[in-house]
């Protein structure tokens, strides 16, 4: 089995994530992909985070269309903060052996691999996908090799269509009262509306 991983904080998804996980499926001939949320993401301290129940629900609404996707929970069942290391040793747990995972994360994310927890485990549980992101178009792949021996042969570079949207965008958009259509599935901004997410005071 081949499987995509993509983790995030999905508060909300959005069309973006969407898009790049349909473009990994096509382009490397993915069984599905997995979307994984975020329990405690280390990296987001300084921001209060929608509760996991609601951001799974809205991943739930985002997907519900596409049978080769799929929703893991192993972070938000996992106490303490996500660390990528820990989601794919679960996930390799999970789905056997003999599972091929491919990480999916932005260009720029990936450039930042060397400071991660255990990055050469990393390298060694996945392949490395990296998807163009608006204003990150390209990558040190020598720069990263240096700092993580063997980490060039891991990746591969998706030619995924850029797309200017971002979960931050969607929340100030709607804390001033602004339309998020196109944004983020209907089923979403729907729920979010119902919900009262992201609006001031909230």
């Amino acid at each position: 089995m081949k499987a995509g991983v993509l983790g995030g904080t999905f508060d909300p998804v959005h069309v973006g994530h969407l898009e790049i996980a349909e473009e990994a499926m096509r382009s490397l001939g993915l069984s599905a992909v997995m979307f994984v949320p975020a329990g405690e993401p280390w990296l987001k301290g300084d921001r209060d985070i929608t509760v996991a129940e609601k951001r799974l629900e809205m991943l739930y609404l985002a997907i519900a269309s596409n049978p080769s996707f799929k929703v893991s929970t192993v972070d938000i069942e996992r106490p303490g903060p996500s660390y990528t290391v820990d989601t794919l040793a679960d996930l390799k747990r999970q789905l056997g052996r003999t599972a091929r995972l491919y990480f999916i994360m932005g260009l720029d994310a990936l450039a930042e691999l060397p400071s991660w927890r255990e990055p050469q485990r990393i390298v060694k549980m996945c392949r490395l996908v990296g998807a163009l992101r608006p204003g990150c178009r390209d990558l040190d792949v020598k720069a990263l090799a240096r700092s993580i021996p063997g980490a060039s042969g891991r990746i591969t570079i998706l030619g995924n269509r850029l797309i200017d949207i971002s979960s931050s965008q969607i929340r100030e958009r709607v804390a001033a009262g602004l339309p998020i259509d196109g944004m983020v599935p209907a089923a979403v901004a729907r729920y979010i509306a119902q919900q009262g997410l992201y609006r001031k005071g909230a």
